[in-house]
């Protein structure tokens, strides 16, 4: 069964819609990420905000108004058409919503609890269930009037890319007709507390495979696709997903699991390794990761194959990112030739494989026919996707 994506809906720190997206990920110069005092306050950081005027929220019932929800709602009306169409050709009943998210309304609880704090009670406008991780599906769903099945993922980093192979699985199984899939976070001052505490967070922009990586930059956005069966230009061909069963936030350092899933999404795609044109890493710039995802590169793919990591312009996106990295690996997969450029301070780290990172200006002849997108997370938690066009 051939399943297809449409263009998608996007927004992160590197543009709001496709053509912005574009302009940004082929560009010779980083944009997106910059510094950022506003989230946690007193703390300079290169994050990745979104500063696109964002939709409202107010017609939303009261749990589900977020920060998180006014990102989906913009990829919303990206591609509103097409689900429209979707909706008229197949029925709402026949359409479902998988999302990833990490975050979900957390934003929402942290101002409120600082409100009880200083005024001894929580706003009016809060609502504990703005937090529920299944909020960003069960919104698009009663929006829409979808009767389909609706539901997140949420294994932290992998979330988006998961939420694809989830809804693939759905269309593979009868379940419906045609998929929503993506993912969304939003920033908050409890992630990058978090991630700073456990020592993962660079205040610079993030350098990915460089020998002075020190960490992420967080970042947040959205991505939204509809995937059927209907014929368009990409394919979603191939999907794997493993877990590592190694630590509960450092990876298995060989890249195992990594392979594992590389491996799987190129089976089920039915392709070999030298048939993938570029790879978009997930490359963190964190050290543990990087070393474990250059070196599984290197192993399967060899040390030509072009890659890069867009975090330097997106930042991490938590549960958006493989999303939203699917979406630049839709842009390219059905380009013209440029690809996706790998931003750092060009100081290759020795210790790792070489592999061939995207320089300023570097292109294909055409369009690669296949592409893959990694995605790894905490726990070992694994996901590879590969996107075509035929």
């Amino acid at each position: 069964m051939r399943l297809y994506l449409q263009a998608p809906g996007v927004i992160c720190a590197a543009g709001a819609g496709l053509a912005a997206l574009r302009d940004a990920v082929f560009a010779s110069e980083p944009g997106g990420v910059a510094l950022n005092g506003a989230v946690w306050p007193e703390h300079q950081l290169h994050l990745g905000a979104v500063h696109a005027p964002l939709p409202p929220v107010e017609h939303l019932p009261l749990p589900q108004r977020s920060r998180n929800n006014a990102l989906l709602l913009a990829a919303l009306e990206q591609i509103r058409d097409q689900v429209d169409s979707a909706i008229a050709h197949y029925g709402a009943d026949r359409i479902s919503v998988v999302l990833g998210t990490s975050t979900s309304g957390i934003g929402e609880s942290e101002t409120a609890l600082a409100a009880l704090d200083r005024d001894g009670q929580l706003p009016s406008g809060f609502h504990v269930e703005q937090q529920e991780l299944g909020s960003p599906a069960l919104m698009l769903a009663q929006l829409l009037g979808l009767g389909g099945p609706r539901y997140v993922v949420s294994t932290a980093c992998s979330s988006g890319a998961k939420a694809l192979a989830s809804g693939a699985r759905l269309l593979k199984a009868g379940l419906c007709d045609a998929v929503l899939v993506g993912g969304v976070d939003a920033l908050c001052g409890m992630t990058v507390a978090g991630f700073t505490a456990l020592e993962s967070v660079d205040a610079a922009r993030c350098r990915p495979m460089s020998a002075t990586r020190s960490g992420i930059n967080i970042g947040e956005g959205a991505a939204l696709f509809v995937l059927s069966r209907e014929p368009s230009a990409v394919r979603l061909s191939g999907y794997g997903e493993s877990s590592d069963a190694h630590h509960i936030s450092a990876p298995e350092p060989t890249g195992r699991g990594a392979l594992a899933a590389m491996r799987e999404a190129l089976q089920r795609a039915g392709l070999a390794p030298a048939d993938i044109g570029y790879l978009n890493l997930h490359g963190t710039a964190t050290p543990q990761n990087d070393a474990m995802e250059s070196r599984a590169v290197a192993e399967l793919f060899g040390l030509a194959l072009p890659c890069s990591s867009t975090k330097p312009l997106t930042g991490h996106a938590l549960g958006a990112a493989g999303a939203i990295e699917a979406a630049i690996a839709w842009l390219t997969v059905s380009g013209d030739g440029r690809l996706p450029v790998h931003h750092f301070d060009g100081q290759r780290d020795a210790e790792l494989p070489a592999i061939a990172l995207v320089m300023p200006g570097q292109r294909l002849p055409t369009a690669p026919r296949h592409v893959m997108s990694n995605s790894f997370a905490f726990g070992g938690n694994n996901a590879s996707l590969v996107l075509s066009h035929d």
